[in-house]
């Protein structure tokens, strides 16, 4: 017998090494992305001889899930990173885990550990009893996991352990992912193939996938998931749905995570047979408190509801000449004594096309302040059209200070080269986070809104719709992983930097050695200015192909709606070109605090990157650069072409390097960089194709020669008004 010849101890640090390397197989085969930020690839052999050193023995309570879900992940973590499993039980250099509750050790902590919070953490490196400790502690288990991930990515980046002093706790309630998953399968505004959830074989089979995204999310705190699609249908809310949804729950719960359903308006007439959804109808609120009802029967930590109503057609209380507050209101009482929250969007217009679609969120919701219930939140857009490449931030941030406010980013890039593209967009939301609203003086940042500290709010949110789907890399393409990483971090905390950020992403995903991150941070950094650059320069916006949004459509006119073109948006004629509003055009500046509105209104203080949005402007206007609109206009296109040039010869210096010859966290693998490399050809042809058609485009409505050394677009106009791409993936149904 094998125990006989080595020992009861020793066997068992074996099999638990082995059960640990196995744990993280993923990162032993071709690297395709599958392992996102979690690769715990074996690190440097001295950085590893340090670490075993300091990690040796681990003590871990397992009575729980979640207990066990953080027991596994630092045993996982530390086989991959260090290539030894530590042993289970007390020792000179021990890992502690665990509450003051579930650990003796941790209760000696406890005054320390209870002020951190419902889900905050505690890393600490201290002495008892004559040896090191490492604490990982919480007053709650689910803190604890959180503080495995950090130790792990501390880790993972090659920080020193001596002396860690850690306590974080997040700044934001609700960190949510909405999925814009419809129930067959199909994603809407999604680049990375079919749904996650596979609803034909739910319940019954809950796909281990499905734990691997609820790591993920924990890992970076994010606490909430929004199933199925904002354009919700009635059937989600149906008894066969909510057992698909309650086995998805179970999956979820260990790592921290609540389900989210999104809730269409008229169900009430679609599921229960009533003649009206009229949020002050009776016979309505009953059916909603006997749906929610039975919803927490199926979930008992049912997170609450996504709304969608009054806008590009669902169903909502205007329908009866209610208010978004009735509706929001009706939820809220039914989901009140279950501790359930509305999250109801302010992404709102009319059927009547009014004079700026940018200020009718804020006419229509910026009188309610004040009449929600204290479970609604409103989901506000982070500007005021829809997500588009640069905007200022929403006027209704500092503008409801009665009202929590929840902000709503883009993760999936619908308007930003759909996955092919690479994007960082931790740069786009920390612009808009750092915006200074000026609701209550200088500092009043939309981040201070955000997180509830300007205006007292207990209940804050954060939401960010998902670009993930059944792609090997989760994402469409291994850089878009980043922008799922970074609108979680900077869920749990809006005021980090981006550049951080995509340095700790860089190490974990790729390799922690400088000569590896600090060029593809670089990268990253001037990514999304780039794509603004080759797509919609100095505040243009709506500014591509009518329907699926693939590609440049600046003559986009007609159709229903006139805000569905790109005319109604950008306004060029032979005079000028831009969207004014100020006082002597749609006036929506006056939708934002005084001193920002002033800013925006004056051509000689606003932006240069927002100049097109505020004002219509001459062609002639003489630019910062020196040069007149209609030249800087040319050059910012073709500055976002060799932008991209640029990309890909940072990425072409990062020589691949193949398996064996070097450790794998010192070297980016041919697998990846292959695909990386062919996908930024795809954006630079893309790119071109940006600048030439909108250069043709508005060179034919300027009647203006291009400036010395520009090529002229290699096709007429008419060429690139003929593209069609009636198979673009993502489009809306």
């Amino acid at each position: 017998m094998l125990l006989c010849h080595i020992g009861v101890a020793r066997c068992h640090r074996i099999l638990g090494f082995i059960a640990a390397l196995l744990l993280c197989a993923p990162s032993v085969h071709a690297e395709d992305g599958y392992t996102l930020w979690l690769r715990y690839a074996p690190l440097a052999p001295s950085l590893a001889a340090t670490y075993r050193a300091q990690l040796g023995e681990v003590e871990a309570p397992a009575e729980t899930a979640t207990q066990r879900a953080a027991r596994d992940e630092l045993l996982r973590g530390l086989a991959g990173l260090i290539g030894e499993s530590p042993s289970m039980g007390q020792g000179a250099q021990t890992v502690v885990l665990g509450t003051p509750a579930s650990s003796p050790l941790i209760a000696a902590f406890r005054d320390e550990v209870d002020r951190l919070g419902d889900e905050g953490y505690l890393l600490k490196q201290t002495r008892v009893d004559g040896r090191d400790v490492l604490l990982v502690a919480a007053p709650h288990d689910i803190g604890v996991l959180y503080g495995v991930f950090d130790l792990l990515r501390r880790l993972q980046t090659g920080e020193s352990l001596a002396a860690l002093q850690v306590r974080d706790a997040p700044r934001i309630r609700l960190r949510v992912l909405d999925h814009w998953d419809d129930l067959d399968g199909h994603v809407e505004r999604g680049y990375a193939g079919r749904s996650l959830w596979d609803w034909q074989t739910l319940p019954e089979w809950r796909d281990p996938r499905y734990t691997d995204y609820a790591r993920a999310n924990a890992s970076l705190g994010i606490n909430g998931t929004v199933l199925n699609n904002v354009n919700a249908n009635a059937r989600s809310l149906a008894p066969e749905y909510l057992a698909k949804a309650a086995a998805l729950a179970d999956v979820f719960r260990p790592y921290g995570i609540r389900v989210y359903l999104s809730a269409r308006f008229s169900a009430p007439i679609e599921l229960g047979g009533l003649s009206t959804a009229d949020p002050l109808d009776p016979a309505v609120q009953r059916w909603w408190q006997n749906k929610v009802d039975e919803i927490y029967r199926f979930i008992p930590d049912f997170g609450g509801f996504l709304v969608k109503a009054n806008s590009e057609g669902q169903p909502g209380p205007q329908d009866y000449g209610r208010t978004h507050a009735d509706g929001a209101n009706l939820l809220g009482d039914a989901l009140a004594t279950h501790g359930g929250v509305v999250m109801w969007r302010a992404f709102v217009y009319a059927h009547e096309v009014p004079a700026d679609r940018a200020s009718q969120a804020y006419t229509e919701f910026a009188g309610l302040d004040g009449a929600f219930r204290p479970n609604v939140i409103v989901q506000v857009k982070n500007g005021p059209i829809d997500f588009q490449p640069r905007e200022p931030f929403h006027p209704l941030f500092g503008g409801m200070p009665r009202t929590p406010l929840m902000m709503e980013f883009q993760i999936t890039k619908e308007y930003l080269g759909f996955a092919t593209h690479l994007v960082y967009l931790g740069t786009l939301y920390e612009e808009v986070l750092q915006s200074d609203t000026h609701a209550q003086g200088a500092g009043s940042t939309v981040a201070r809104v955000v997180d509830g500290s300007l205006e007292g709010h207990a209940l804050t949110g954060m939401a960010g719709v998902a670009n993930i789907g059944n792609d090997r890399t989760w994402s469409g393409s291994h850089f878009d992983q980043a922008n799922w990483y970074a609108f979680g971090r900077l869920a749990w905390n809006p005021n980090q930097s981006a550049r951080d950020i995509a340095a700790d992403w860089v190490a974990m995903t790729f390799s922690p050695a400088p000569e590896v991150v600090e060029p593809i941070v670089e990268m990253m950094m001037a990514s999304r200015e780039a794509a603004v650059n080759y797509m919609t320069p100095l505040g243009l916006h709506h500014l591509m192909a009518r329907g699926h949004h693939y590609g440049p459509g600046p003559w986009v006119e007609g159709g229903p709606r006139a805000d569905w073109t790109s005319v109604y948006y950008h306004r060029a004629d032979r005079n000028g070109i831009g969207f004014d509003r100020t006082a002597s055009g749609s006036n929506a500046v006056a939708q934002y605090a005084p001193a920002v509105a002033a800013r925006y209104a004056d051509i000689t203080q606003v932006p240069e990157s927002l100049l097109l949005w505020f004002h219509h402007v001459p062609w002639d206007h003489r630019m910062a650069s020196g040069r007149p609109l209609w030249d800087e206009l040319v050059a910012r296109y073709s500055q976002g072409v060799k932008q991209v040039q640029a990309m890909q010869a940072t990425w072409a210096s990062l020589t691949p390097v193949e398996r064996g010859s070097a450790p794998l966290n010192e070297n980016i693998d041919p697998e990846r960089h292959a695909q990386i490399t062919a996908f930024l050809n795809v954006q630079l042809r893309e790119a071109q194709w940006w600048r030439d058609a909108s250069i043709a485009y508005f060179q034919s409505l300027s009647g203006r020669p291009l400036p010395a050394g520009e090529p002229a677009p290699p096709h007429p106009l008419a060429w690139y008004q003929a593209q069609q791409f009636p198979s673009a993936p993502g489009d809306g149904r």
